[in-house]
């Protein structure tokens, strides 16, 4: 059986991406040995795409050798890491494997490392096969040893290669999904940078302006700014509600209105079905706080009106204010070469930056039909449109440690 299932996984490898699909039960019964074989290789590969898709490490290749050694058809199997350490080994019992029988298997392992398949022949008719695990670049994650009690035929051989080339894409989509978790942690830093030193600075100082003349309206204010700067530097993951970021909101528009006073004003309208709907954390910040600081510069005073509205799949939100505009061609220009080319101040340049920040989160979390649009020209406002999917696969508000 063991030789049967290395021998269908070979085949079949192109679909073991889609293993998953292994798991919808169906009315249909597999009855041939091929079919039974294919279910089985395609079942197993998606035992050990789930043990490696978080990285190669002493844990992982523990629970991946048992399958991978299935898969291979081999009577055992050692798993080394990029630098040749020894993760794990199956079966673990001290009888298949001596002192001997792992120095041989790590010698044999270092070998791989270079790129190149190494075999080692048994004296009992038996040998090692050591298969690394490259990358499309050719750069070794590891190295897969597989123990046969028999010289391997070019099906076994092939067999090997394939799990090996398998086990190498699932520890590379690893590591992508890491970097995408990574960079999504940079941008959501990138954005609380991009929180304006001055609305902090005049949040501040109207809050002292209070404290004498209306001691009661100072001590709200300040738990208004204590919550706003608490909720945007928690420690959270990458998505919250849009209830969440709507009361962040509240708090910086309550700040603001203290400063402005009447000459603020602020309109909402929100369906109630769209408040548990999932955005990127602090994906509303930027939108507002272009508004208020981009389109009333000079002005002292203008109207912020927020929507949130229920289009089918979707939820659109639109951050609209009836300020100073922006340049449609320096928006549409990247944000450093309009601002080298002079037709962005400093302060427009860092409207953009939260702009384009935002757009590329919302794309990277819900595909290109997803993003922002931009309405805006000199002396007209700015309409800032969001449209993010009501559900999303895979994609959920995290807990932090606001609240």
């Amino acid at each position: 059986m063991p030789g049967e299932i290395a021998i269908a996984f070979a085949a079949v490898l192109i679909l073991a991406t889609a293993a998953a699909v292994v798991a919808v039960r169906t009315r249909r019964v597999v009855t041939t040995p091929t079919e039974r074989a294919v279910h089985a290789a395609l079942h197993t590969a998606s035992l050990a795409a789930h043990a490696l898709r978080h990285g190669l490490d002493a844990d992982s290749a523990q629970r991946a050798a048992p399958v991978l050694r299935k898969l291979t058809g081999a009577d055992a199997v050692v798993v080394y890491g990029a630098s040749g350490e020894h993760l794990a080994h199956d079966p673990s019992d001290r009888s298949t494997w001596t002192t001997d029988a792992l120095a041989a298997a790590a010698a044999i392992a270092d070998q791989a490392l270079t790129g190149q398949r190494r075999i080692m022949s048994a004296h009992r008719a038996g040998a090692m096969v050591a298969q690394p695990l490259l990358t499309d670049d050719g750069d070794a994650l590891g190295v897969l040893v597989a123990v046969t009690s028999r010289q391997p035929g070019p099906g076994m051989l092939g067999a090997i290669g394939e799990v090996a080339s398998y086990a190498a894409s699932q520890l590379e989509l690893a590591d992508l999904d890491a970097s995408r978790a990574r960079l999504d942690r940079a941008e959501v830093l990138a954005l609380r940078a991009q929180i304006s030193p001055h609305f902090i600075y005049n949040a501040l100082n109207t809050i002292a302006s209070f404290v004498r003349t209306d001691p009661g309206r100072a001590r709200e204010l300040i738990l208004e700014f204590a919550d706003f700067t608490r909720y945007s530097f928690r420690a959270a993951g990458q998505y919250t509600t849009l209830s969440d970021e709507l009361g962040n909101i509240d708090r910086y528009l309550t700040l603001e209105r203290a400063r402005f006073g009447e000459a603020l004003t602020v309109r909402l309208q929100v369906a109630p079905e769209m408040l548990a709907v999932v955005v990127p954390f602090l994906a509303l910040q930027p939108l507002v706080e272009n508004a208020v600081r981009h389109g009333f510069a000079g002005r002292g005073g203008g109207t912020v009106e927020i929507l949130a509205r229920d289009d089918g799949t979707d939820c659109v939100v639109t951050v609209e204010d009836d300020g100073i505009g922006m340049d449609p061609e320096a928006l549409r220009s990247g944000p450093a070469d309009a601002l080298a080319a002079g037709t962005q101040d400093v302060s427009s340049h860092s409207a953009h930056v939260g702009l384009t920040n935002v757009d590329h989160r919302l794309r990277a979390a819900f595909g290109n039909d997803y993003g922002l649009v931009v309405e805006t020209a000199l002396g007209a406002g700015t309409r800032v449109i969001m449209r993010v999917p009501k559900f999303a696969s895979g994609v959920r508000a995290d807990g932090g440690a606001f609240g």
